[in-house]
């Protein structure tokens, strides 16, 4: 059965392209949201198995959003991405509930599936 996908970005042409590529390796990309607020109602809405959830969002920073997601034990994955490399954020990263981080110039159906597994 392939992951849904719920993707959070504030930039659509990122959301376009990261849905081509996932939805191309077998992923069913189920909602897109370009902020915090709405990542948090589009997974209680579409519950997806696994959120790419950008780190800058322009409402509630991604590491805020992985925390609360994972605190609500809804059994979903999430995995943080950026521009910017993990050794930016890694004090962040700890302890926040995402599985793992992939820069956005490395994603690919491939990356997703290790950290998810």
């Amino acid at each position: 059965m392939p992951w849904t996908v719920l993707i959070v970005d504030d930039h659509a042409g990122f959301r376009r392209a990261a849905r081509a590529l996932l939805e191309a390796e077998g992923y069913v990309v189920v909602a897109e949201s370009a902020t915090g607020g709405e990542a948090l109602e589009a997974a209680d809405r579409v519950q997806p198995a696994l959120v790419l959830l950008d780190i800058g969002l322009p409402d509630i920073d991604g590491i805020r959003v992985a925390a609360l997601l994972t605190a609500a034990d809804r059994g979903l994955t999430v995995v943080l991405t950026s521009s910017h490399d993990a050794a930016d954020y890694q004090p962040l990263l700890d302890g926040c509930g995402a599985r793992g981080f992939i820069p956005k110039a490395e994603l690919s159906g491939a990356a997703l599936a290790a950290l998810a597994a």
